[in-house]
């Protein structure tokens, strides 16, 4: 048995603010507009949902762990893609890209960065816009992270992994390997993942644990998911099959 990925999860100050910039950023729907969690949901394919969670905390001043990598069609389509995020809020910043390096890094308005890829980028030349799930990650949690879900290793080489879904769905979530950065407080994306309906919940996390995972407590209170960190202390939750 394997678990689904369900959602890749945001801590947002302004939950509806955030959806819809990643909705004109994606090209994907904004679903319920709702309450303290607003949601996107996928025009292309993808099976899993973006959701925005309401937090209090602002983002922190390092770099997030995990960020999005949006392909591109032409020059024309980079040029005009980075133009239109950044009148929607987003800038420009630095984390220490090189002036060879042909993708531009940008921050949502919240700070999240991203990636806008160069055209030339035959890696995920087969991906929609949404081209990966990029994380600062060791070749080990790739591995993990395979297992998990059962998706298959797309890439595994010069110590970076990749897994994409078995009927090459959706975007690649890859791993650049080590050095790992330490990590300085709780990731503010993360994915969400829960077994199909019929599943059992708790020999998932069972499952998940013989794998390397761990049980953690972030304040979460009595929940009917379950909180976990990957072999790297990357946290993620287990909710109830569907």
């Amino acid at each position: 048995m394997t678990v689904q990925l369900v959602a890749l999860c945001f801590d947002a100050n302004d939950p509806l603010r955030l959806a819809r910039f990643w909705a004109e950023a994606l090209r994907w729907d904004v679903g319920d507009e709702t309450g303290d969690v607003v949601s996107l949901v996928p025009t292309d394919g993808t099976r899993f949902q973006i959701d925005f969670g309401r937090v209090p905390e602002p983002k922190g001043a390092w770099a997030n762990r995990l960020h999005l990598d949006l392909t591109t069609a032409s020059l024309d389509d980079q040029m005009a893609t980075v133009e239109r995020l950044i009148a929607l809020g987003g800038r420009h910043i630095d984390i220490g890209q090189g002036p060879a390096d042909e993708h531009v890094v940008l921050a949502d308005p919240e700070g999240n960065e991203f990636c806008i890829i160069e055209p030339t980028n035959n890696f995920l030349s087969t991906c929609g816009r949404l081209g990966s799930i990029t994380c600062d990650g060791t070749r080990e949690v790739g591995y993990f992270w395979s297992a998990a879900l059962g998706w298959p290793l797309v890439w595994d080489q010069n110590e970076e992994t990749a897994i994409r879904a078995p009927d090459l769905t959706g975007p690649m979530i890859t791993w650049g390997g080590a050095p790992l950065n330490p990590k300085l407080g709780k990731n503010r994306l993360h994915l969400d993942v829960a077994p199909p309906a019929g599943g059992d919940q708790h020999a998932e996390v069972e499952r998940l644990i013989s794998l390397g995972a761990r049980r953690i407590d972030i304040g979460e209170g009595a929940v009917d998911w379950a909180v976990m960190a990957d072999p790297d202390d990357n946290e993620f939750c287990v909710l109830t099959p569907r």
